[in-house]
């Protein structure tokens, strides 16, 4: 039993398990507007979007999370604007913005001689090096998303789903998507510490898409998502310290199995109410 528990007597990873909940809640909340709308390129694009804010900061000494923060949220801002113009589609606007931030990010890590070492933590995540100030960073921009979404869920309901509707009510539905765009680049740059900047996609989309084989309603898989990235964050950290594997790739392994196992219990079900009607 004192194995078991063993991970929780320390502090550092007291803080990690904080960490992971936390990111696991807010990007699977975040992450059921990129599922229904079939964007998930859109988070892979603004989570590779970190890189030239990470490499700027590091060059100029300044705290790569925030160098993160603003190039996330200019890349996203740029995709609002590029998008909004009739000749650009949005995923046209993403490659555009996806590829000349990755380039840039690329071109100037090139230039920091020992970039291997010391920002391998951002593409791979380091739950486990988790400050006071990294987790109070975490849980501080998390619950102002978390705010956000609350009082803007029925604006960005219509307009995720019908944004026809909503130029009809006079909205601003540029405004509107701009605001999501900055919500998802928030939660992206909160989630660098814990899975990384190359695989917090999946935490973005697969808990989103196990939810919504159980649900109906958007609140109703917001919710079930947020179950599912809550236990995927502390499952997934637990099983990384006795497996002594990657904790990024463990959270992200553990989100998948949950998918699996929803995913195979569907078709089952399924399976068997096929044979009941023939019966």
């Amino acid at each position: 039993m004192n194995l078991l528990f063993e991970p929780f007597q320390y502090d550092f990873l007291l803080r990690s398990f904080a960490a992971a909940i936390m990111v696991g809640i807010v990007c699977s909340i975040v992450g059921c507007y990129i599922v229904v709308q079939s964007m998930a390129f859109l988070g892979d694009a603004l989570s590779h979007a970190v890189l030239p804010g990470v490499a700027i900061a590091y060059l100029t000494g300044g705290s790569l999370t925030f160098g993160a923060l603003v190039a996330a949220v200019v890349v996203a801002l740029g995709i609002s604007f590029l998008s909004d113009e009739e000749e650009i589609k949005e995923d046209t606007a993403i490659g555009i913005f996806f590829t000349a931030a990755l380039a840039l990010g690329v071109a100037l890590i090139s230039t920091i001689q020992t970039y291997a070492i010391d920002l391998t933590h951002i593409l791979f995540g380091n739950v486990l090096g988790v400050t006071v100030e990294d987790l109070q960073f975490i849980v501080g921009v998390g619950l102002l998303v978390l705010l956000a979404v609350f009082l803007f869920y029925r604006f960005f309901l219509v307009v995720t789903f019908d944004p026809v509707m909503a130029k009809t009510l006079k909205w601003n539905v540029r405004l509107i998507r701009s605001m999501l765009l900055v919500l998802i680049a928030c939660t992206i740059t909160i989630s660098i510490n814990t899975v990384g900047a190359s695989l917090v996609t999946a935490m973005l989309i697969t808990p989103a898409a196990t939810a919504l084989m159980l649900t109906k309603k958007l609140w109703q898989t917001m919710l079930t998502a947020a179950v599912f990235g809550a236990l995927s964050g502390f499952f997934g950290l637990y099983l990384s310290y006795f497996a002594d594997i990657s904790s990024g790739a463990s959270i992200v392994l553990v989100s998948t199995l949950f998918f699996i196992v929803v995913y195979l219990r569907k078709k089952l079900l399924n399976g068997r109410s096929g044979l009941a009607k023939r019966g």
